[in-house]
């Protein structure tokens, strides 16, 4: 059987080696997880809860541990490592306390023409759901499909990143731990054709994230079995600095959504658009930020060397086409690390300001007024995220409503990242479906609806051998109510 060598990021030192799951060893794993799904769907909100929870605690516990495996595996400071976990954690719980409450039978109104029928709406499994997770946020971003997606009672057959399998294999070691009676959980290790192994092995839904690109041939694998998927794809996410912001609080957050992680977020910051009376105040403040970073130290290495091409060659294109680097430029690449860059004047054309660059590189840009910001931000494939600083939170408020991505943060980065009620996903190339919140926990169940007979009606329209005085009768009814008015 074919190896996965896990390597660090920064020194190419082996981490670990583990089994490449080949297509019958993901069948077998999905065999294994439509077992698990009966037992584990047949226990009930209550008893899932106390099961979620015992993993919660067992991560919580080994949050040192495992954050250090996060920091080995894709190079990041093990304070942020530490955090990624954490939030992580924050979502599991409100997925394992709410699954219950959101997901009960519930009554709905029947309406006046079904009055002889009691009516409820309920939410079950899909069943088995296949996860492929990213190796930027290795413990974070998966989970909040694996939550969520085994709060909702399914089985889960995870395949993290070939850049990050150990943890991975820490997850479902965890959940073995905590739940020994059936694989509910199960990790599955390799790249691309263990993913595609795992799209074609009869799982009830794929939850993807990764690149646009590779989404595309994901989706069109799911296609000749019609089985569904929640993608979240890339981002090429904006900021917008209106003239009455907190400069100092606006370049502070641009500084961490931007270089934060190496610039390997998706939510995080790409683009800033400021106003143009404050430009020049703004990206004097953003660069004595930048210029205090030190790669390898605030944030690390690039995970992969595929993505130090990407950064290289945006910036060297930018500059190519008039851009100016106000901290950096193309010196600062230099494998496998990225110092900060800070480039003005970004022609709107220019691949760093319309791809994704996933590295630690700001196009910051100077706009006659907030409409053009808007425009600007909206000119995209991409409808991740975007961030709003301003004085006028009502304003900004009236800004964000117009801006086409899933989450918008006022005055913050990232705020959305740690509030599990709310929903998490993008439009575009930025994906569809969402993870996080009540929308997070119905994306992996299905609506089921119910109706009873209650009583006999007075007026009874189905049925072959119906009186036509009772049709001219519901006739009038329904005039009466729909009708009345009409010119």
């Amino acid at each position: 059987m074919s190896r996965l060598r896990s390597l660090s990021p920064a020194t190419e030192e082996l981490l670990g080696e583990y089994d490449i799951a080949g297509a019958d060893a993901v069948g077998e794993a999905v065999a294994r997880a439509r077992v698990a799904a009966a037992w584990w769907a047949g226990l009930g909100p209550r008893q899932r809860r106390e099961r979620l929870l015992r993993w919660k605690r067992e991560i919580a516990a080994g949050v040192d541990e495992l954050a250090a495996l996060i920091r080995a595996e894709t190079g990041k400071p093990l304070g942020d490592a530490v955090l990624e976990v954490m939030l992580a954690v924050e979502h599991l719980d409100w997925a394992a306390r709410n699954a219950g409450r959101v997901l009960r039978r519930r009554r709905v109104r029947s309406g006046l023409l079904a009055a002889d029928q009691g009516a409820a709406l309920e939410y079950r499994p899909l069943g088995v759901i296949g996860v492929i997770g990213p190796w930027n946020y290795p413990v974070y971003t998966p989970l909040g499909s694996v939550s969520y997606a085994l709060a909702a009672g399914n089985a889960v057959v995870f395949k993290p990143s070939e850049h990050t399998p150990g943890v991975g294999a820490w997850l479902s070691a965890a959940w073995a731990r905590a739940v020994p009676n059936q694989p509910v959980l199960q990790t599955v290790f390799g790249a691309g054709e263990t993913g595609a192994a795992l799209v074609g092995a009869g799982v009830d839904k794929v939850a993807f994230t990764g690149s646009a690109a590779t989404a595309r041939t994901v989706m069109a694998a799911c296609a000749r079995t019609l089985t569904p998927i929640v993608v979240e794809g890339g981002g090429k996410d904006a900021m917008i600095v209106a003239a009455d912001a907190d400069l100092d609080a606006a370049a502070r957050a641009a500084a961490f959504g931007g270089f934060g992680n190496a610039g390997q977020t998706c939510a995080g910051v790409e683009r800033v658009y400021v106003v143009e009376a404050v430009h020049t105040a703004f990206l004097d403040r953003l660069a004595r930020l930048a210029g205090q970073i030190t790669p390898g130290t605030e944030y690390g290495p690039m995970t992969t060397p595929e993505q130090v091409e990407v950064v290289r060659t945006h910036v060297d294109d930018a500059l190519a086409a008039g851009a100016r680097a106000v901290v950096g430029g193309s010196e600062a690449v230099r494998a496998p690390f990225v110092a900060p860059v800070v480039l003005t004047d970004v022609p709107p054309n220019s691949p760093a300001a319309t791809e994704e660059t996933f590295g630690p590189v700001l196009a910051v840009d100077p706009v006659a007024d907030l409409d053009e910001a808007v425009e600007r931000a909206n000119a995209t494939r991409y409808g991740l995220a975007a961030s709003i600083f301003s004085a006028d939170r009502h304003a900004a408020a009236a800004l964000a409503r117009r801006l086409r991505v899933g989450a918008v943060s006022i005055n913050s980065v990232l705020g959305f990242a740690a509030v599990p009620s709310l929903p998490f996903g993008g439009v575009g190339d930025s994906g569809f479906g969402r993870i996080h919140g009540a929308d997070g926990l119905r994306e992996f169940s299905r609506a089921q609806s119910v109706t009873w007979k209650r009583f006999s009606a007075p007026i009874d329209l189905m049925r072959f051998d119906r009186d036509a005085s009772a049709l001219e009768r519901a006739r009038g009814l329904f005039r009466l109510r729909h009708a009345r008015g009409a010119g």
